[in-house]
């Protein structure tokens, strides 16, 4: 059963459920919010004369007694025809301001709870991300860009996949390992439809060159790594980017290598169509089996997009590979 509220914050708390036609909730696991997109049938025979609906107003949804979706109205759409189309976000929206912020030993756990509570934010549960990042200055940078900056690093520096999401109404960050859902999708599991893909046209570097500008000598300190057997299979893919200037050699040397172990490689991705389960979102980390294509290992979902259409519920999965 689908469950479907709306909050006027004038007091009210309607019951929209049988004035909804369809319903979309999507997820992202990078720099993103969740939407809910909603379909509203207006003036119809159940609909209050006093009803009416606002940007800014809370959307709640819920089916067969599970959250799903916490948010606010962003965007209405409506015309001569008898529908309205709602766009909604979740609590991550509000990350997306720009602002300038300067952190020095701080961990993505921290840079999340400092953000949170300057923006007024909910938080739910965060883990703790274990690596102190030496210095971080941003400035006119998305708020979002800089939470998932510091993932970024912690992830470099081998301390683990971390995921920012929004779990009805508050912010969680997570680390994947512990959003492992307990069954499988494939060929006899849900799923009634894929399609796979290997690219080495994004996020694939065999050659990795880091600069350190050095402030005593008013050089720039190179360190370069790189892989020959699939520089001669695949040509030269250079990824070129700064450190912190406080890093030593050895930390640097440290991140190179770790960089090289995780971008040396083609990126896989799969496609997945099933049945709906409300317990995969962006960020979970699934068995995905398919006889077919020899896959027999744990996904993670990057981008998730439910469908909900009367008494259907489908599902469509983005993932990736993840050692």
């Amino acid at each position: 059963m689908l469950e479907v509220l709306m909050d006027d914050k004038r007091g009210t708390i309607w019951n929209i459920s049988d004035i909804v036609a369809d319903i979309t909730w999507k997820t992202s696991r990078i720099g993103k919010p969740g939407t809910l997109d909603l379909t509203l049938i207006k003036n119809s025979v159940w609909q209050d004369s006093k009803f009416a609906f606002n940007n800014g107003d809370i959307i709640r949804f819920r089916k067969d007694n599970q959250n799903v979706f916490y948010g606010y109205i962003f965007s209405i759409n409506s015309g001569r025809d008898e529908n309205v189309k709602l766009l909604c976000y979740d609590q991550i929206r509000y990350l997306t301001g720009k602002a300038m912020y300067s952190f020095a030993n701080k961990t993505a756990s921290e840079v999340l709870r400092k953000i949170a509570g300057d923006y007024q934010l909910t938080l739910g549960d965060v883990d703790d991300t274990g690596y102190k990042i030496p210095t971080m200055l941003e400035d006119n940078v998305k708020l979002l860009d800089i939470i998932c900056k510091a993932l970024d690093y912690t992830l470099i520096n081998g301390y683990g996949n971390f995921v920012l999401f929004d779990d009805f109404g508050s912010l969680s960050l997570r680390n994947v390992k512990n959003l492992r859902v307990p069954f499988w999708i494939g060929e006899e599991s849900l799923m009634y439809d894929y399609s796979a893909k290997r690219s080495i046209d994004s996020d694939t570097y065999n050659k990795i060159k880091l600069y350190r500008d050095n402030k005593e000598t008013g050089m720039r300190d190179i360190f370069v790594a790189q892989r020959s057997d699939t520089i001669a299979q695949w040509g030269l893919l250079l990824l070129y980017q700064s450190v912190d200037d406080k890093m030593n050699d050895a930390q640097i040397m440290e991140m190179q290598d770790q960089l090289l172990l995780l971008r040396n490689r083609e990126s896989k991705t799969l496609k997945v169509d099933a049945i709906g389960d409300l317990r995969i979102r962006a960020g979970s980390y699934v068995s995905i089996v398919i006889h077919e294509m020899g896959v027999n290992q744990p996904y993670l979902v990057d981008e998730c997009q439910h469908k909900f259409d009367g008494a259907q519920h489908i599902m469509s999965l983005d993932l990736k590979v993840v050692d």
